[in-house]
């Protein structure tokens, strides 16, 4: 074991901030040069990846739920984290723990030599490291950006899912749906399951899936799914499965999710057995912090970290299919790069009062620019600079039936988390910040 460079894991995460000259360097080939030397030979478990604009981490928890309660060891890579670092690497279940995480790096370090890591390939490696040194069975990685070029496509998936396609990430992966779908369609591989849960794929992933010779599978066509009163059924080819219960997920699109995740499960039947009841035990068990996650009481609150038009619009379809008796209030943060304007308008019908917070970072938007672009989208709105300030003010202004959502970035939902100011003891201010 080489000789730690940093002796805790918040030292090597800063260090790692700095390292390379740009936070996102798409592009594997650095990378692929680096797993060389840690992991000279294909990884020995089955791997699935997950890509899209959203659904991405519903997809990945409801894989990892099924895949456990069949049996399997399972090794979950995800991005970005809520709360602490080690949420992005789980082993059956559990997060890594710092030191691990560190040793790892240590070895990550002294493998790389001359080439520079940005701080996301340094965790995708030490998620492929962890995986091998805990022998997993099924390792379930998901995309963090686009998919052709991102550090995750250095691992050959056995199968590939698509979960979606839309409008993000636009000074990246390119302006329309047709240059994203082409991006995000690069973790597919000739010869192996590559599902699409998009019901209107672009024509260039179409295009790029058949000219590589993929086993391509689209929802409606080669698999599909629907609601028979409290349960719902799945089919593809001869395979059926029917009263199956809802994914213990919040919305109704979980059931698209979830049809997906089965098309993945079983187009590896020949690698992986999953049976009937693991299924509906994962179905039941599966949870994921801080989508369209509900906090009741005599005031609601909401937590989810929609940030585009998409998940924005599903958002409002679960408000809308959760209606209170008395009013919204929205606590919303949204990074420079996203589009605010789609985002707001999403949700106007079922927000009564905004209240703006800023994001800090390279990327940040400052609450008072935000405020200022709903109110001339006609919206009642204030702002702040401190999102958990903010909560505790809009709390202090609820009445009983009303609600607090928060949304808009992970930066926006993970303060709220660990602070968690729906708790009686919650210190409440004096004033709100205007």
């Amino acid at each position: 074991m080489p000789d730690k460079r940093f002796a805790t894991l918040d030292d090597w995460l800063r260090w790692q901030e700095t390292l390379h000259p740009r936070a996102i360097e798409l592009g594997l080939e650095r990378l692929r040069t680096v797993l060389r030397r840690l992991q000279p030979e294909p990884p020995p478990y089955t791997v699935i990846t997950v890509g899209g604009t959203n659904g991405k981490g519903s997809c990945v928890a409801l894989l990892e739920a099924m895949l456990r309660a069949a049996g399997y060891r399972v090794g979950v890579y995800t991005s970005p984290h809520l709360l602490r670092y080690n949420e992005r690497i789980r082993v059956n279940g559990a997060d890594a723990d710092d030191e691990s995480i560190c040793q790892t790096f240590a070895r990550i370090d002294e493998a790389r030599g001359d080439h520079s890591l940005t701080y996301f390939e340094f965790g995708t490696l030490a998620a492929l490291e962890l995986f091998r040194d805990a022998g997993v069975e099924v390792a379930v990685l998901e995309v963090g950006l686009g998919g052709r070029l991102d550090a995750v496509n250095i691992v050959d998936a056995d199968a590939a899912l698509v979960v979606s396609v839309g409008i993000d990430h636009v000074d990246w992966l390119g302006p329309d749906r047709d240059s994203i779908g082409f991006e995000k369609a690069g973790i597919y591989r000739p010869g192996r399951p590559a599902l699409c849960a998009d019901p209107d794929p672009p024509p260039r992933l179409l295009d790029y899936a058949r000219n590589l010779g993929a086993h391509f599978q689209q929802v409606g066509r080669d698999y599909g799914f629907a609601r028979t009163g409290q349960t719902w059924r799945w089919w593809r080819g001869e395979s059926r499965l029917d009263g199956l219960p809802p994914p213990a997920l919040a919305g109704a699109h979980q059931i698209g999710n979830a049809a997906a995740v089965l098309a993945t499960l079983f187009s590896l039947h020949h690698r992986l057995s999953i049976r009937p009841d693991a299924i509906r035990a994962g179905l039941s068990q599966v949870r994921l912090s801080g989508r369209f996650q509900v906090i009741p009481g005599p005031v609601e609150w909401i937590l989810d970290v929609a940030h585009n038009p998409h998940a924005a619009a599903v958002l409002a379809d679960n408000l809308r299919e959760r209606p209170c008796v008395g009013r919204t209030l929205a606590i919303v943060g949204l990074l420079a790069d996203k589009d605010a304007g789609a985002v707001i308008r999403a949700l106007a019908g079922v927000v009564d009062d905004w209240r703006a917070v800023t994001l800090v970072g390279p990327r940040g938007r400052a609450g008072a620019d935000l405020a200022a672009l709903l109110r001339d989208l006609g919206a009642r709105a204030t702002a702040s600079d401190d999102v958990v300030a903010a909560c505790r003010a809009a709390r202090r202004a609820a009445g009983s039936g009303d609600r607090i959502i928060v949304f808009g970035s992970f930066h926006t939902v993970a303060p709220v988390l660990a602070a968690q100011p729906w708790r009686s003891d919650s210190p409440l201010p004096q004033s709100w910040e205007v």
